[in-house]
């Protein structure tokens, strides 16, 4: 693979958009996004139908793979609205991890205790906003997990992975820098050098990606949930 056609892209993906590359049923994917990109590109891990935010899309398979290994650990950041307020027990219940269904049917028995969380109260409301990240990928976790607490997820939003952080609206999606492509290397914890798989920077304008708490004000504020009743 000629290391001049690696493409690394974020999108923000909206809800109601299957993060696969076809869908049986017909729906919308976030694909269709890239039709005009002439490489076979596909989504780093998943982001369940309704829920939204962060998604990296690349066809770089050895990247993609050592991302969603559970053994890499990565950090995603999500913002999720839930029904009603929960105990501050109830959050010190995430905090410490609390055991989850594996499957999505009611019948399926096998659960699995998921690891520490980082949460914390982002919007107080009857309806609050929680930030909280994880370094597991489990199917549709963070929704059983406040199942688990007793308060159901209106809404999810992916706005952190590894070192990124979210700065586009839904349904956009941009380029990575050479930047932002080694920082994902070294998050993924590959020795290989990402000088071999450079991309080719078109939509960046030469601007230097934002890094540390610059990037986490910068970037956060257009992003942040509207006000909603």
């Amino acid at each position: 693979h000629p290391a001049d056609e690696y493409r690394y892209y974020m999108l923000n993906k909206p809800k109601e958009y299957v993060t696969t590359a076809s869908d049986p049923q017909g729906r919308p994917t976030v694909m269709e996004f890239f039709a005009r990109v002439q490489l076979r590109m596909f989504p780093v891990g998943r982001l369940d139908y309704y829920s939204e935010g962060l998604l990296l899309v690349t066809n770089d398979g050895e990247l993609a793979n050592a991302l969603t290994r559970a053994s890499s650990h990565v950090a995603k950041t999500y913002l999720v609205k839930v029904s009603g307020v929960p105990s501050e027990d109830a959050i010190e219940k995430l905090r410490r991890g609390v055991s989850i269904p594996m499957g999505d049917s009611e019948f399926h028995q096998t659960r699995v205790r998921t690891g520490p969380a980082k949460v914390r109260l982002f919007r107080q409301g009857d309806n609050p906003w929680y930030e909280i990240t994880i370094t597991e990928g489990r199917n549709r976790q963070i929704r059983k997990m406040f199942e688990e607490i007793g308060h159901h997820v209106e809404k999810i939003r992916r706005v952190g992975y590894g070192p990124l952080v979210l700065d586009l609206e839904p349904g956009k999606h941009r380029e990575l820098t050479a930047q932002e492509v080694h920082t994902l290397y070294r998050a993924a914890k590959l020795k290989q050098a990402a000088d071999d798989r450079s991309p080719r920077i078109k939509s960046t304008g030469g601007r230097k990606p934002a890094s540390g708490r610059a990037a986490a004000t910068k970037t956060r504020k257009p992003l942040t949930p509207r006000k909603e009743r």
